[in-house]
């Protein structure tokens, strides 16, 4: 009966948010010429009116598995070291050091999957998630602790690049937050026309399909293959593309997954533009019931190696709970499989300048903090 109780109340409070709450964050579908334009990409399902993955039953076999009472009734039910007991470490960034004029690559992680780049004095802030929430309603997937940095903090920021549509990797306010600046977003097929639904000027919106290339401030951006799904109100799904992208400099050749399960793209990827400096892989929120779309630790060690990657930078984790593993399992085990299989692993404290370009000790800081 208890939990009969929290499912009926969840949705309710979903019910009532959907009520009380503007559906502007849902963001603006695709419509008119935009899906005249997606008939042209190899992704897209004209019948259906959707983007597929290279096996387009994927999500469908996902979704049948995901739905199951043995599943809610976990995902409901109080679970140890779901999310950290006190702050995790964080370093208030220097951005001095950080914007230095230099040719080495620079990284600051802020949790999750949004991370700031300084490629050759160009500054990319990739998939920024900086509000409480990565839901469309602040009361759900609230992130562990506030962001080491606020928006108003930033440096001058270039261009915004975003994998796909998900919440926890396009967040409304962010974007918002960066509408009547100088800034230039390149985003996959569609995901611009959320962009545009909360104030963008279309002319600051590069979208892209997989393997088309647009080259911005001297770094060359490509969209590339990814195996995963989007949609931001739970009905409308796959109407606009995800991707995994490239990101290429001078001096860098970078690679970050965005959201994926693992497939034979990163060979493909790996074998077309590796070898890569550093690999942004996603490396958390993962279960057997949706592996197809996110990537256990163990395998995102074998996309390192499809990808000829140098340098391993697990991202997906240490900031929001969207899976049933503890917060610190990702991490504990790719940090102990890299260490196995001889892998360069860059894993910093939240908000720490990390030189790319130069060798970094691993501090293992997860393994200070309290755990039940």
């Amino acid at each position: 009966m208890k939990f009969k109780f929290w499912i009926i109340s969840i949705l309710i409070l979903f019910i009532a948010g959907i009520m009380l709450t503007s559906c502007s964050t849902f963001g603006t579908r695709p419509e008119g010429v935009e899906l005249i334009n997606f008939k042209g990409s190899d992704q897209y399902n004209k019948e259906k009116g959707v983007f597929e993955n290279r096996r387009p039953t994927l999500i469908d076999e996902m979704k049948k598995k995901s739905m199951s009472f043995k599943l809610l009734k976990e995902w409901f039910s109080t679970r140890k070291n779901s999310v950290p007991l006190s702050l995790l470490p964080e370093i208030k960034p220097n951005l001095k050091d950080f914007m230095n004029s230099s040719s080495d690559l620079k990284i600051i992680w802020f949790g999750h999957s949004t991370f700031l780049l300084n490629m050759d004095g160009t500054i990319v802030l990739v998939d920024p998630v900086f509000g409480n929430s990565a839901a469309p309603f602040s009361f759900m997937v609230k992130r562990f602790q506030p962001p080491v940095l606020n928006l108003e903090e930033l440096p001058k920021i270039d261009i915004v690049l975003i994998s796909h549509d998900h919440y926890d990797h396009l967040e409304m306010e962010s974007i918002k937050y960066f509408k009547d600046k100088d800034v230039t977003f390149v985003t996959p097929l569609g995901v611009g026309s959320y962009l545009k639904g909360w104030g963008v000027d279309s002319n600051n919106i590069i979208e892209k399909d997989w393997w088309q290339s647009i080259i911005l401030k001297g770094v060359e951006f490509t969209a590339a293959p990814a195996q995963h799904f989007s949609g931001r109100d739970g009905i409308h799904n796959n109407e606009t593309l995800w991707a995994s992208w490239i990101i290429k400099s001078s001096h860098h050749n970078l690679y970050f997954s965005g959201d994926s399960g693992y497939d034979t793209h990163f060979k493909e990827i790996g074998e077309r533009y590796g070898p890569f400096d550093v690999t942004f892989l996603e490396n958390g929120q993962y279960n057997k019931n949706w592996k197809y779309v996110h990537m256990f630790p163990s395998e995102a060690i074998e996309a390192f190696k499809d990808l000829k990657g140098r340098k391993l930078f697990p991202v997906h984790w240490g900031m929001f709970e969207l899976s049933l593993h503890s917060w610190f399992d990702p991490i504990q085990k790719i940090s102990k499989l890299a260490k196995e299989n001889n892998i360069n692993l860059l894993a910093p404290k939240i908000g720490q300048v990390v030189n790319a370009s130069k060798n970094t000790e691993i501090e293992y800081w997860w393994d200070t903090v309290k755990k039940e």
